[in-house]
């Protein structure tokens, strides 16, 4: 593709960036086939390609975006499956996470909406007022039968949102899981020591997922870590647009970590929720500008493992469970989309006493997507419906997938138990039974 960008605007990296991006794309239209929005609405603005050329013009003229450039890029869901498909390797994720950073920083959205952002850019990366947020939910769902039903609009309304907000809420709360600064000795010989994210929805909603990892691990030999200093990794706001705070979040993660790895040293940063492993990999590429971090964000990068990339290497001892258990596998986008994660965790399932199906369309998005399913739930909704009922297609007992994110919404449409990867492979090698729902 041809671009037009002046040496002036070349001079700034993300500019630079960006140039290089679009003049990979040959408008092949490849990305359209695997493009969810798309596949759903059959608009060409709400597809890769479409958007690419929507943010190429926004940024070659620096214009301040329109309302129509606003909402084509927000429906984007980022989960890469253009990525995927690309016979171009068009890094897109690094372009529209560039155009949502501009959206944020000169566009200016109806009062509504910006309060709705800074509240959940507030509440859901940190999970004590997550977890309050969650309690308010649960009382206040109730209600949602007194709220007016919204009329169809391109952009949904604050009424639509909330009702959104409060269908998530979960109908109980688990207890806590281990604190900030727990460490978790192997059992038997030592073998490794390694860092665990905790999250922070998933610490709320399912600590079971870390703790499943927790004791497959020890129990594997490995001491494990949940680093004091940790926080957020940056996913939701860096989506949300909000680089400041992203970016902040993320030399916090690297500073913690670097002293942990100089003090005991660690093997590897271990991952349960692949929407954040994906931006943890991408530090590395976040703060290359960043003298002070550039560095040790590569390093953190590198160090970033999905729990199925380090439990591979494990040499698992396997338990029999017996049952001939059916698992659908759920393959998130952050995972086979933004790791290229793919073959590896059906792989471990079936090695370890479980019968892995295939789900149909395994490449199109459950509408997840961090705070998607807030922000567009008419889509949103669509994308689960449609994820569910393909799932049902191959008649399973459990469902495994590899994010927090996926878990909650796939179970808010299926009464099948939706369960973590790690939580199964745990069980089968000695660890209990797992829970029965994300949402339970």
């Amino acid at each position: 593709m041809k671009t037009e960008f002046s040496l002036a605007q070349l001079a700034d990296p993300d500019i630079a960036e960006a140039d290089k991006i679009l003049r990979a794309c040959v408008h092949c239209g490849f990305c359209t086939a695997t493009c969810p929005t798309y596949v759903l609405l059959g608009d060409e603005l709400d597809s890769p390609r479409g958007r690419i050329y929507l943010i190429k013009e926004m940024l070659e003229k620096d214009q301040t975006p329109t309302a129509e450039v606003v909402k084509h890029v927000d429906r984007c869901l980022s989960c890469l499956a253009c990525m995927t498909t690309c016979p171009s390797g068009v890094n897109y994720m690094h372009l529209v996470d560039q155009a949502r950073v501009r959206i944020e920083q000169r566009y200016q959205r109806p009062l509504t909406e910006r309060l709705l952002r800074q509240v959940l850019a507030f509440v859901l990366p940190d999970p004590q007022r997550f977890r309050a947020s969650m309690w308010l939910a649960r009382l206040a769902r109730p209600l949602a039968v007194f709220l007016p039903t919204p009329r169809p609009s391109a952009t949904p309304g604050l009424v639509q949102r909330l009702k959104a907000m409060l269908a998530l809420a979960p109908n109980r709360l688990p207890s806590p899981g281990p604190l900030p600064g727990s460490v978790f000795a192997a059992l038997g010989k030592k073998r490794g020591r390694v860092a665990l994210l905790q999250g922070c929805a998933q610490q709320v909603l399912a600590p079971r997922i870390n703790q499943s990892a927790i004791s497959l691990l020890t129990r594997h030999g490995i001491e494990v870590v949940l680093v004091r200093d940790e926080q957020c990794c940056g996913a939701l706001t860096h989506h949300l647009g909000n680089d400041h705070d992203a970016l902040a979040r993320a030399r916090a993660n690297i500073a913690a970590w670097r002293a942990e790895a100089a003090g005991e040293g660690l093997d590897a940063i271990l991952v349960t929720a692949s929407g954040c492993g994906t931006v943890i990999k991408d530090y590395g590429y976040l703060l290359r500008e960043d003298a002070a971090f550039a560095a040790d964000a590569a390093k953190v990068s590198a160090l970033a493992k999905d729990i199925t990339e380090y439990v591979a290497g494990l040499d698992l001892a396997t338990t029999a469970i017996g049952d001939n258990i059916v698992v659908a596998y759920h393959s998130a986008c952050s995972l086979q989309h933004g790791q290229k994660i793919t073959g590896l965790p059906k792989e471990l399932l079936s090695k370890n006493g479980f019968v892995v199906k295939d789900v149909p369309e395994s490449h199109l998005c459950c509408g997840s997507a961090g705070t998607y399913n807030i922000l567009q739930p008419e889509l949103a909704g669509r994308l689960r419906d449609r994820k569910v009922a393909n799932i049902a297609s191959v008649k399973p007992d459990m469902i495994a997938a590899g994010n927090i994110g996926c878990m909650v919404q796939i179970a808010s449409g299926t009464s099948v138990p939706v369960v973590h990867t790690i939580e199964l492979l745990d069980w089968a090698t000695g660890g209990s039974r797992p829970a029965l729902n994300a949402s339970s």
